[in-house]
């Protein structure tokens, strides 16, 4: 029980601004090998990829707040809007890539890009997803919308992150054990949430 207590306010001991200043230090480090020339043959190939994973696994560490909560009473909900917004960033960033780094914002060509890689399809619509998140992760949307209905708007994390993790499946264009975990990880996540929701309405 101490172990847990100190463990906690550890975690509470964290400033918001220092989880900001570790997430965003991938990004750094890639857009710092990107220029100058380190990444390898493929250079803008793994920027954009690794871009669009770490979006992926800022939305699972977001997800695993809920269970770890529930089964080891641990918080992290103070970090809850940084982690949100890291996830969009990082979303941001990847798309960014793709359309301006990769595609050179010509149009023609990422419309057939769309129709030749459907995958493409998959991953901007959970990028659109986060955005609503994104723009409603403050204080002022929860008392404009009111608590039941943000929370409900908030729920999208879910489909957004199933989205992602099937973007990234179909990227890769085979079946490696990277992305399927990832996609395992997620549903056994968004499981544990919908039962324990169904328990807690049933007995309590």
């Amino acid at each position: 029980m101490q172990i847990k207590n100190k463990i906690k306010r550890n975690i509470l001991s964290v400033p918001v601004w220092a989880v900001y200043i570790i997430g965003f230090f991938p990004a750094i480090i890639l857009f710092y090998r990107a220029f100058f020339n380190l990444l390898g043959p493929d250079p803008l190939k793994i920027l954009e990829h690794e871009l669009g994973e770490y979006a992926l696994i800022f939305l699972m560490i977001l997800l695993s707040f809920y269970p770890l909560k529930q089964f080891i009473n641990i918080n992290f909900i103070k970090f809850r809007r940084s982690i949100g917004l890291l996830s969009f960033w990082y979303a941001l960033l990847h798309f960014l890539t793709y359309i301006i780094l990769d595609q050179q914002l010509i149009w023609d060509l990422i419309m057939l890009d769309l129709v030749k890689r459907p995958y493409i399809i998959v991953g901007f619509l959970a990028f659109l997803t986060l955005i609503p998140l994104a723009l409603t992760s403050n204080k002022w949307s929860i008392k404009y919308f009111g608590i039941v209905t943000w929370k409900k708007l908030h729920m999208l994390v879910y489909l957004s992150a199933i989205l992602a993790a099937l973007h990234y499946i179909l990227l890769v264009k085979s079946w490696p054990v990277k992305p399927l975990l990832y996609l395992f990880f997620i549903s056994m996540l968004i499981i544990i949430r919908f039962i324990t929701k169904r328990f807690q309405k049933s007995y309590f």
